[in-house]
């Protein structure tokens, strides 16, 4: 029996369904489907829509969470530019990766590349109510660093 939330996801040939690299692994690696040829972003500031080949149906009360590969930060500077990204549970388009290069390279993004991370995570929605105040905090609207650096 498979632990965790059943994801039902459809699959375009050749590309691969998220894999958890370790067995305590939040999120599952997400791969670039470019099987027409490769994508490059350019240094300092390329960005490219990199799609999966993945269409979810994620279960109502969760979300999809797209994550950086840290690995892909670290070595190349190349990150997940709206990150986190959601994933709505009733979305049905394909899941296409917003990637940008910060570093000071051009970086390739080839056909199965890794280049980031899903995590299926609860979500609850607001239910937002108008009010004249709000309670007071030892904080209260001290914003950015105001607990320090």
């Amino acid at each position: 029996m498979e632990k965790g939330v059943t994801v039902r996801t459809v699959v375009e040939e050749g590309a691969a369904l998220p894999l958890y690299t370790t067995e305590r692994a939040a999120g599952g690696d997400l791969f670039a489907y470019l099987p027409n040829g490769e994508v490059t972003l350019p240094a300092k500031g390329g960005i490219a829509l990199i799609p999966t080949g993945l269409i979810f149906e994620i279960p109502a009360g969760y979300e999809g969470q797209v994550r950086p590969r840290s690995g892909l930060a670290a070595k190349y500077g190349v990150t997940v530019l709206n990150s986190p990204g959601t994933i709505d549970s009733d979305y049905r388009g394909e899941v296409k990766i917003i990637l940008i290069n910060h570093g000071s390279q051009d970086f390739k993004v080839t056909h199965g590349l890794r280049i980031a991370q899903l995590v299926i995570a609860p979500v609850e929605q607001g239910h937002f109510i108008e009010v004249g105040s709000l309670s007071e905090t030892n904080r209260g609207d001290q914003g950015f660093g105001s607990t320090g650096v």
